[in-house]
Order: structure tokens, then sequence, then C-alpha cells
């Protein structure tokens, strides 16, 4: 579910959240620190994928509070209820472990029902919902396409979401990105996710051993840096783009199936949308003259992936 580049995010996070704690970690407290990330994503994305139905779902509870009215109009005994019988929409609700998630992270307690009303209400004021309610046939395409419709158009672009969900998930602006790209897949393929295992065994592997190795080899780590700095004063450089460095340098040295351009593309392209404007440009002149270095010495030894 999540790639190798959400994972090298996370383990980025954990490590400035381990360099800027005031106390000393504890043994085993980086692992719980990784953990809980991913944990938080998993909450957030469920959380994300359950509103979403929510919304759609809100035509019946429409229509039924309408209807209850002391004296409904004609319109109001005759809401469309259409889209809680969307196709996509019911393979979301049928997903044993999406439902096996959300009764287990207990993420309905963030729901506002009132939100969720009000996105439903813009929702049927749309030209896109009405030309689906008139369709009476439930084409595949046209079933997807008013699902992610709420996603992309009502949800995601939502000042009002957006914020609820900055009240109640404080990895939101963290994960926003990685969320986005998964429920967007997940739309495409519901059912696809195993949500009770976010990460498979082998990329859980790699994450812990992404974090541990950064924390074991720094020493190592930094004498092939400082003296790639030049004029730059070691202590003056942005504590991410130095723990995007020695990330890097730790896939070269002790991650023998990642090719060493892949290193270097991954950390310019986070140094860029995590660090400042020149991270990228700085973190691959570092990372491209340290990878020179150890081509010389021989002291790279990757191996293919599939071997």
């Amino acid at each position: 579910m999540i790639s190798r580049r959400n994972i090298r995010v996370k383990v980025m996070q954990t490590l400035y959240a381990l360099e800027t704690m005031e106390n000393s970690t504890k043994p085993g407290e980086p692992l719980k620190l990784l953990e809980k990330q991913f944990e938080q994503t998993r909450q957030l994305l469920v959380y994300m994928i359950h509103f979403i139905t929510e919304v759609a779902r809100y035509a019946e509870s429409d229509a039924r509070i309408r209807a209850s009215k002391h004296l409904p109009s004609a319109e109001d005994l005759s809401v469309n209820t259409k889209i809680a019988g969307n196709t996509l929409l019911w393979k979301m609700l049928e997903d044993a472990s999406l439902q096996k998630a959300i009764d287990a992270t207990h993420v309905e307690k963030y729901m506002d029902k009132e939100l969720v009303r009000k996105i439903y209400l813009e929702l049927t004021e749309t030209p896109e919902y009405k030309a689906y309610i008139q369709e009476a046939s439930r084409e595949p395409k046209s079933e997807r396409s008013i699902i992610e419709f709420i996603y992309n158009n009502l949800l995601i672009t939502s000042e009002n979401f957006t914020s609820h969900l900055e009240e109640h998930f404080n990895n939101w602006d963290d994960d926003c990105d990685m969320a986005n790209q998964l429920i967007l897949h997940y739309l495409a393929k519901p059912g696809t996710y195993d949500f009770q295992e976010i990460l498979s065994k082998e990329k859980w592997q790699f994450a812990k051993g992404l974090l541990e190795t950064v924390g074991q080899k720094k020493e190592i780590t930094l004498e092939m840096i400082k003296p790639k700095l030049k004029n730059w004063d070691p202590e003056r450089i942005a504590t991410l783009d130095m723990i995007l460095m020695q990330m890097g340098v730790c896939e070269f040295l002790f991650f023998e199936t990642i090719p060493p351009k892949v290193t270097i593309n991954e950390y310019i392209d986070l140094a860029k949308e995590y660090s400042t404007p020149q991270s990228g440009q700085f973190i691959n002149g570092i990372l491209d003259n340290i990878h020179k270095d150890l081509v010389k010495e021989n002291r790279l030894h990757k191996v293919s992936f599939r071997k």
C-alpha cells in the first residue's frame, strides 16, 4: 500500500523528531515513534475514505428527514437516492478490511455529521450530480466518476474539510499528498488494500532498517559528508538537509539492492518538497560527489534486486 518513497518520508520525519527532542531517547523509542507515524497515516486514510461513504449515503438520511416533515412538499417526498446505491460505494461498504479498520481505529468519533450534510447538499446543487441522477443505468464509469467527484471537487478542495482534518489529525500536513495518492488508487481499485497491514513485512524491514542504520552509522556518514561541505559550516546546515544526506549515504553503503541513481533522485525530490528551495540542488551535489568517491574506492557493492 505505502511506497518506498512514503517510507522514506516517514523515516525522515521520525529522525527529525528524534533530532529535535530535548531529552535523550530510550531504547526502542525510535522504532515506537516510527510505528506511531505509520499508524497515524492509517487512521487518516481510513477516516477520509469513511467520510466519502458518509457523504454518498446521506442521500437516504436526507430523504427520510424531508419526508418526515409535518407538511412535506412534493419535492420533499421525491428525493432521488440513487447515489446511496452506487456500486462503487457498496464495494467500499462491503470491503471487510476497511470496515474492520473503521471499527478498530474508532475513527467514527471524529465524524462531523453537520459537515457531511453540508457537503452532501453542496453536491446536490452541482451539474455533475444532477446529470448523474438523471441516468437510469449504472454504468461503472459513471458510478466511479461521481464518487471521485465528491472526493476531488467537494472534499480535498474544501477548506472546511481540510480544516476538519487538521483539527483531528496532526499528521495531515505531512501526510496529505500521500493520503491523496492512496485514496485515488483505492477508488480506482476498491477492496485491494489490507488496512490491517499498511506495510508489508518486506517494506517494514526496509523502514526499520533505514531508521536503525542512520542512527547506528551516524559517525560514519558524517565523516563522509563533512569534507564535501567546503565553505559550509555543518552547524548551520538545515537539520532536515543533514538527515536526508545521512539517509542517502546509508542507502549507498548498506542497502545493496537500491541503485545509487534511485537513491540520489529520491532524496533530491524529498529535499525540494520538505526543505528549502535550494536544498534539492545542494543535496544532489553532495550525494553525487560521495557516490563518485565510493565508486573510485570500490566501496559500492550493489546487487540486482531480483537476485
